[in-house]
């Protein structure tokens, strides 16, 4: 069989060694007897799996005490509508930045509940870069500051922490948490979306600082919630049991690989890969700002898009897979997260470059 490297935004590549573990505890969970799709969420054996995946995580990102961490369901989309909820704590306006279509996304939906100012956005240039803070016209009134840190379709990442002074920042995370070590205390809450760096579709994460819940906006419906879900352990009502499981294995895996700053060494040899090779070449182009190329997602276009089809047929001929950039933007898109092998870059590499001579 042709070796497969899934470049998929997500649902992504998981580690093999955790598809694997997964596969051999599928029937017959440490001797319970039961796989962990089938355990009661109030037993004991799967209290236990949940518990050591918030441990590792804290483990991980060096989460302080005065944080809650959350496992919930509904994606990152739901959380557009759960953040301006449970943070505008009797405040009218909320601070945006416009990154990309997930930022617009999120700015859409909190207009719903109060004044959105949109500090800055790079809409002007297309989305193809992350607006410096001098550029940002924050309000000292806005009861929170939102942005996305990694924009999936448009491959900007923002690799400095905005400072919002007393104004507590929100960040979407979704497709680059794990990836780089990062300071939550600067952060009053910190979201993220499992299926790209952390495990299966349907379960998300919010790390949120202890202050910031318990005064919700009215009609809030009880799942939004934060405080209740965290008094409750994520458990208010069955909680996404075997994703969580699976996030739990990768946690673990990252630890023994240790941590995350050796994560990022390993993720910069990826994107240095791809990039310096793109910027070699007038073949293929990469429209996102230097400066703010993201690690995880790269998009690339051919100079001659009559190729694209041809591209794309080719690529996935050898196992080069899901490369197809997002219905919005068109072109191609690489999505290297952790999960990606090294040698699934360079196998990509070295496909571009033939594509590319026998095209020129």
């Amino acid at each position: 069989m042709t070796q497969i490297y899934n470049f998929s935004a997500g649902p992504a590549v998981l580690p093999k060694e955790v598809l694997k573990q997964a596969g051999e505890e599928m029937l017959d969970w440490h001797g319970s007897g039961m796989s962990v799709m089938e355990m009661s969420h109030r037993g004991k054996e799967y209290m236990s799996i949940q518990a050591e995946a918030e441990a590792d995580l804290r483990e991980l990102l060096n989460i302080p005490a005065n944080y809650k961490v959350l496992f919930l369901q509904g994606g990152a989309s739901m959380q557009f509508t759960a953040i301006p909820m449970n943070l505008l704590r009797g405040k009218k306006k909320a601070d945006y930045l416009n990154t990309g279509e997930w930022s617009k996304k999120a700015i859409s939906e909190a207009k719903r509940y109060c004044d959105v100012n949109v500090v800055a956005s790079s809409e002007d240039k297309n989305f193809s870069y992350a607006p410096t803070q001098d550029q940002w016209k924050l309000d000292p009134d806005a009861a929170y500051v939102h942005y996305t840190s990694n924009e999936t379709i448009g491959g900007v990442e923002i690799f400095w922490t905005p400072e919002t002074g007393n104004v507590p920042l929100v960040a979407d995370m979704s497709s680059h948490i794990l990836s780089r070590p990062m300071d939550v205390s600067k952060y009053g809450l910190i979201y993220a979306g499992a299926q790209k760096n952390i495990g299966p579709a349907g379960l998300t994460i919010i790390i949120v600082r202890d202050d910031l819940i318990g005064d919700l906006l009215p009609g809030t419906p009880t799942m939004f919630d934060y405080k209740l879900q965290a008094d409750n352990d994520s458990m208010y009502n069955t909680p996404a049991t075997y994703a969580i499981y699976i996030a739990g294995l990768v946690f673990k895996l990252l630890k023994a690989r240790g941590g995350l700053a050796e994560m990022e060494k390993v993720n910069l040899r990826k994107a240095n890969l791809l990039y310096d090779y793109l910027d070699s070449t007038d073949f293929y182009r990469c429209p996102t700002a230097k400066e703010n190329r993201s690690r995880m997602n790269i998009p690339f276009t051919l100079a001659n898009q009559a190729l694209d089809d041809a591209f794309l047929k080719q690529a996935s001929a050898l196992g080069l897979m899901q490369l197809k950039g997002h219905r919005s933007v068109g072109g191609m898109r690489a999505s290297i997260y952790n999960a990606m092998p090294e040698e699934g870059v360079k196998t990509l590499v070295e496909f571009m470059k033939e594509f590319e001579q026998s095209n020129s």
